[in-house]
């Protein structure tokens, strides 16, 4: 349906968005910047010194990121000119706004004050070696084989490849945080919320320097309850259409705690980008997550939608496209993903529809406890050929889907959109059973329902009664997945049409979301 998608109209807002946020700037090679350590002054008991960061290159580098370990015993105390953080005996020190860019043959300083009398050691800027040298040639290979070994409600166990030659010890990476430093090839790292995600990769260190990190890997601890959890009921909400609304307005309106964020697309190729132009983090999408985060809440990501150039069509294989899925989850630490098949590019594409599937089983594979949602159009009386296709071809591939959701909207629904969204998720579950051969309570946990709430494209009508009563069957028979199409449109316009920031009927402000919320 066209109004699930309008890239058009959103281009620009979407361009100048990221125009708004800044170009994001790869952190430069090895090679780019030396770190020269001295003391400026000692004492019995401790001592202030400095770090100087050159670029040696002939062009200018954007940032700087300079590590260094202190001997046992020794800590950083005040500190000025960088941001410094300290894991155990680990420091990070990052550029400043005003001192990360830096010209051909420019130099910039940071001091500290340390606390003990051992001088830094294992010193990186930017990855490489402190002392420059073409990208720390001496220094050990990057680790490779980094994945998850399990996980408990309060852990994660990690496991990677040994690398050759003189290896000092590995240090486990969340973002910039060091989680862990051991010796040996496996850690656990301990004190993790239940059911939270997170992403981590893993150095290898010796006296010369670190090696650059490894390919990232994603883990959610277990303690996820099932059934109606707040994951379950996670309305659409589009940043980048539809006069987005504050979502601490939302959730402190109505008491929803999970949104899927619209929609990732195809930024070239195989690339991921928001809504098809937007950098993965630091544009309007990432700003939206970041204050449903600040406000208690999560998300789960959607890719496809109705239109645009996606991702499945463009990417060339079932693993380039895991991995653009997989650089979306290490991005943000995904708990789900929401995979919105539509369209002829996707939905009545055979090729596209296995290559999205056997994406998804190798994503459930690299992600343990990771939730995979797959969401399609629907008939009044369950899912098209294609819908059956694509439930029939996930239990031949052993695709592991958790759901899968029908959009019981523009579909021919009439009046009576309670009773033909009843119809079509009952055909549904005969779907389900028939293709892996669960009972009625098993299918019904992997069913979701994903409505438009006000008027749809075929001027359907869901009132917030119907959808009421539409949450109320879903809610009785366990189904994992409760939402509609959109926030943005939760709002009233009676005699407003089909528009992309109000339902078009009379409603209270906010109201498909509170009755999606209780859920």
């Amino acid at each position: 349906m066209k109004l699930r998608s309008p890239r058009a109209a959103t281009f620009a807002v979407a361009l100048a968005a990221a125009l708004v946020a800044g170009t994001v700037v790869a952190v430069p090679a090895a090679s780019a910047a030396t770190a020269a350590f001295v003391r400026t002054s000692s004492w019995s008991s401790g001592y202030e010194a400095k770090f100087t960061v050159t670029n040696d290159t002939s062009t200018s580098i954007s940032s700087w990121n300079v590590q260094f370990d202190l001997p046992a015993g020794n800590s950083v105390g005040s500190f000025w000119d960088a941001r410094l953080t300290s894991s155990g005996q680990h420091v990070t020190a990052l550029n400043q706004s005003w001192n990360g860019t830096l010209a051909p043959g420019a130099s910039t300083s940071f001091g500290f004050v340390v606390s003990g009398t051992g001088d830094p050691t294992n010193c990186t800027v930017n990855g490489g070696g402190c002392t420059g040298g073409g990208g720390n040639p001496s220094g050990p290979a990057t680790p490779g084989g980094l994945r998850v070994t399990g996980t408990t409600a309060t852990s994660v166990a990690l496991a990677w490849n040994a690398v050759s030659g003189t290896v000092s010890g590995y240090r486990v990476y969340e973002g910039t945080a060091v989680k862990a430093t051991v010796t040996g090839t496996s850690a656990t790292v301990s004190g993790l919320a239940a059911c939270s995600g997170h992403s981590y990769t893993v150095t290898a260190y010796n006296s010369t320097g670190e090696s650059a990190k490894s390919a990232p890997v994603s883990a959610t601890t277990t303690g996820c309850t099932g059934g109606n959890t707040a994951m379950a009921a996670a309305p659409y909400l589009y940043p980048g259409w539809g006069d987005p609304p504050a979502p601490s307005t939302v959730m402190g309106a109505t008491g929803v705690r999970w949104f899927t964020i619209a929609f990732v697309l195809s930024g070239g190729g195989c690339t991921p980008a928001w809504d098809g132009s937007g950098p993965l983090t630091g544009g309007a999408h990432a700003s939206t997550i970041a204050a449903i985060r600040a406000a208690g809440g999560d998300v789960i990501p959607s890719f496809g939608g109705w239109s645009g150039n996606k991702l499945g069509p463009n990417c060339s294989s079932a693993t380039a496209l895991a991995g653009a899925y997989q650089q979306v989850i290490n991005a943000y630490g995904l708990k789900a993903i929401d995979i919105d098949i539509e369209n002829s590019d996707e939905f009545e594409n055979e090729a596209v529809q296995d290559r999205i599937l056997g994406a998804l089983k190798i994503v459930k594979q690299n992600n343990p406890g990771i939730k995979t949602i797959v969401t399609f159009g629907t008939s009044t009386t369950g899912p098209s050929y294609y819908g059956t296709r694509l439930v029939n071809q996930a239990a031949a591939l052993g695709a592991n889907i958790d759901t899968f959701t029908i959009m019981p909207f523009d579909f021919g629904g009439g009046a009576n959109m309670y009773q033909n969204t009843v119809n079509a998720s009952e055909g549904l579950k005969t779907t389900l059973k028939n293709a892996f051969g669960w009972s009625d309570a098993t299918a019904y946990a992997h069913m979701g329902i994903s409505g438009m709430n006000g008027l749809s494209d075929q001027q359907e009508l869901t009132s917030p009664a119907t959808w009421t009563q539409i949450r109320d069957w879903a809610k009785s028979r366990g189904l994992s997945r409760f939402t509609f199409w959109s926030v943005n449109r939760d709002r009233p316009c009676a005699g407003g049409g089909v528009v992309a920031n109000c339902s078009g009927i009379a409603q209270n402000t906010w109201e498909f979301t509170s009755i999606t919320a209780q859920y």
